[in-house]
């Protein structure tokens, strides 16, 4: 039976991007994720009055990232520089025997508006277009990732998970305050990240006006090979485009009560999680370093997959 997805869309917001550096990586295991350390500081979560308007948030989903709050992120946490590939995904499972279960929330056109239907036949393997394996893995639930992030701290002897909502915008920002942390112009959008751009509305015969399009050409319809585009400051790729990465967080509908040390909010409604960075299909205003949105933690999206942190 056809259902149309809405994810809820939160926000937060990131500065022009600074000086691009290349950070000392980790790696635990042969199949363990390229790690980088994340410099310690203090920053401002969440949106400051006017990104919203300016960016075309629906009246209904604003206030979502706000009240903004000050997080410190302590020294000696690592994400990923990429997100999870389809090879490190497939390790995971031909090791683990983890199951791969058909269903995945898809984009369609429906010549009249962009929506998500549940399409019964698609998985992890066969998301509806053609991957690499140097494409992100889609199609995986949180549950998931929470199994990856499990086999793999037991490969590495030291404790890997999802990001939280704070270290994630932390890290996506990256030093940065604008809405992207390439700076505020759109039109930049196809040198940092695979978006909702001309080549995948010429492609589906979508609408191209600015508020559904950015006004750019990033030569990929679908998703593309992880590290096609700059990273950012913090040497980190594909943070906003691409893919939806899942965090640890259960939903919280504003952020009062966020934590000032960036820890996961564990209370809520923990039947949906955190997504963050907006993907290959979604709206402009979608793609934002403070944007926030969700996912039913048992639900799995083409447009949607993860990234990891190792712990202190």
């Amino acid at each position: 039976m056809r259902r149309t997805l809405l994810i809820l869309a939160l926000l937060l917001g990131a500065t022009p991007a600074l000086a691009q550096v290349t950070p000392r990586s980790i790696r635990d295991c042969p199949d363990c994720p390229e790690m980088i350390p994340l410099p310690p500081g203090t920053y401002t979560m969440g949106v400051p009055r006017g990104e919203e308007e300016r960016e075309g948030v629906p009246v209904d989903l604003r206030g979502r990232s706000e009240p903004q709050r000050r997080v410190t992120i302590a020294a000696g946490l690592a994400m990923s520089r990429n997100t999870v590939t389809r090879a490190e995904y497939a390790a995971f499972v031909a090791a683990t025997g983890h199951p791969t279960t058909e269903g995945c929330w898809a984009f369609v056109n429906t010549g009249t508006s962009y929506e998500y239907e549940e399409r019964p036949g698609l998985t992890w393997r066969a998301p509806g277009f053609a991957q690499a394996d140097n494409h992100p893995v889609v199609c995986v639930s949180w549950e998931d990732a929470n199994a990856y992030a499990a086999w793999i701290s037991a490969r590495a002897g030291r404790a890997y998970r999802l990001p939280s909502e704070a270290e994630w915008e932390y890290a996506a920002r990256a030093g940065t305050t604008t809405s992207r942390y390439w700076g505020e112009a759109q039109v930049a959008a196809c040198e940092f990240g695979n978006v909702a751009d001309l080549s995948l509305a010429m492609a589906l015969n979508l609408d191209r006006r600015p508020q559904f399009t950015f006004r750019c050409n990033d030569r990929h319809v679908f998703t593309a090979p992880v590290g096609s585009f700059r990273g950012n400051a913090f040497g980190l790729n594909d943070m906003l485009g691409n893919v939806w990465q899942w965090t640890a967080d259960c939903l919280n509908p504003t952020l009062d009560g966020q934590a000032g040390d960036g820890a996961p909010r564990v209370t809520g409604d923990c039947t949906s999680r955190g997504m963050r960075g907006g993907s290959w299909s979604h709206l402009p205003w979608y793609v934002r370093a403070g944007n926030r949105a969700r996912g039913q933690a048992v639900d799995r999206y083409s447009f949607g997959g993860f990234r990891l942190v190792r712990e202190r």
